[in-house]
């Protein structure tokens, strides 16, 4: 029997269905992580999926679903190029753009486009046949192998997957769809955007990028620490722990759902005592001047405006005490030790760039907001972080983005490639970060 914590998410699922009664739902989301695997072993399950502007689409992966899928997607960037080459292939799916728009991974979709995605959402599924109502058990919420769930609503079952690291999730549509469905939100460690930041900082090259980070500051046993878009509080417990919880440590994060994750993992694991957290945007933190001896944060300052991201750090570090940010790097090649052709690899690398938000930062550039904002003692450095088949999570996110841009003969070479270099041994996927660090004078 395979541990609690090796069961295949389509497990996971099928045990939730079974929990509630449910043989066939509706399924919305948007990491393709979350829902392939049930697509792939329990297609009899889905009566229909709706995918919210998603990333890392390939034909293969949609072709059994093309007739009971919608796509809503940007009309912009990478992502919107993906699903028209999706439509080329599939022109049975039925796909709409929102007009003017390029999402991003932290992008507030259903608050952004409330209205044009769920008139979109409520006509497709309307429009699908047989829909059974649920029954649900007389609990409304709860816990069923990892996955926490939450019903409101009444009719056919809406199973809503998390939509990434969007602050609002699913909430600005929960009015609507239940009034026609038994709408199921969905969460937990083994969904979405937690899968990942959990896997991500137990990883051996993430923690030896933390460690640098660290390293770099002078954190001493009893000074407070805060950071700055914690999420899942992945970094937070790991430094409860390098620091053998010597240190009061807070976290903010403008995502509550996130947070409530984070707060629930830190119960889980003990360290909830030495971990505080707060709703809070980076461009207002909700604290006074001089609070803590070192402010940190970890690839958060892509998704803002990095300048005043900076000064509210400084603003709320004691004079003497550290600022320290870590970023992606849009401005480094990737390490992929893939023996794939040279065509190939410089179709990859123009292909799987790191977007940022406007006015934002994942480049070197760091190093000279962090001079220009009048910070002292500076310690900067580039960092790659190695991700192995030891890391698989890691592996698929990335590759995720890699195959989106591949022709069917291109997505072949690659996973040939990459077979090859795991059999020998020499398969790695090195993420390439900035890090700065600096005193408040």
């Amino acid at each position: 029997m395979p541990s609690d914590s090796n069961i295949a998410i389509e497990k996971r699922l099928i045990r939730l269905f079974n929990h509630l009664g449910i043989q066939q739902a509706h399924i919305a989301g948007r990491a393709p992580s979350d829902w392939t695997g049930l697509a792939k072993s329990h297609p009899e399950a889905i009566a229909s999926l709706s995918l919210i502007c998603p990333t890392g689409l390939t034909t293969d992966l949609l072709r059994n679903l093309a007739s009971q899928l919608l796509i809503i997607s940007g009309d912009q960037g990478p992502a919107s190029d993906n699903v028209r080459s999706i439509l080329k292939n599939l022109p049975e799916v039925q796909a709409v753009f929102l007009p003017e728009y390029a999402p991003l991974g932290w992008s507030d979709i259903v608050a952004d486009r409330t209205r044009e995605i769920g008139s979109v959402l409520l006509t497709f599924l309307n429009g699908i046949s047989s829909q059974e109502p649920m029954h649900p058990p007389t609990e409304r919420q709860g816990e069923i192998a990892g996955i926490t769930y939450q019903i409101r609503g009444a009719g056919p079952p809406l199973v809503l997957l998390p939509l990434f690291l969007a602050p609002s999730q699913w909430e600005p549509l929960i009015p609507q769809l239940r009034e026609r469905y038994s709408t199921i939100t969905l969460g937990g460690p083994e969904l979405g955007p937690v899968v990942v930041l959990e896997n991500r900082g137990r990883s051996r090259g993430y923690r030896e990028l933390l460690g640098a980070m660290m390293a770099a500051t002078s954190l001493k046993p009893g000074d407070s620490a805060l950071e700055v878009g914690c999420g899942s509080g992945a970094v937070m417990r790991w430094l409860a722990k390098y620091t053998d919880g010597q240190n009061e440590l807070t976290g903010i994060d403008i995502n509550a759902y996130l947070l409530a994750e984070g707060n629930a993992l830190a119960q889980k694991e003990g360290s909830d005592a030495l971990i505080t957290t707060k709703k809070g945007s980076a461009l207002s933190i909700p604290f006074p001047d001089n609070s803590f001896d070192v402010t940190y944060s970890v690839t958060v300052i892509e998704e803002v405006e990095a300048d005043p991201m900076i000064a509210e750090m400084i603003r709320v570090t004691k004079p003497g005490g550290q600022v320290a940010v870590i970023c992606r790097a849009s401005d480094l090649p990737w390490v992929r030790n893939v023996p794939i052709e040279p065509d190939l690899k410089a179709k990859i690398e123009a292909n799987h760039k790191e977007n940022a938000s406007e006015g934002a930062c994942a480049d070197a550039s760091l190093y000279r907001r962090f001079r220009d904002a009048g910070l002292k003692s500076l310690i900067t450095f580039p960092h790659f972080t190695p991700f192995t088949s030891s890391d698989p999570e890691i592996v698929s996110f990335i590759q995720a983005g890699i195959l989106a841009g591949l022709t069917p003969e291109e997505t072949q070479s690659w996973h040939t490639a990459r077979a090859r270099a795991e059999k020998d041994g020499s398969f790695v996927l090195a993420w390439p970060h900035h890090c700065a660090v600096g005193t408040k004078g």
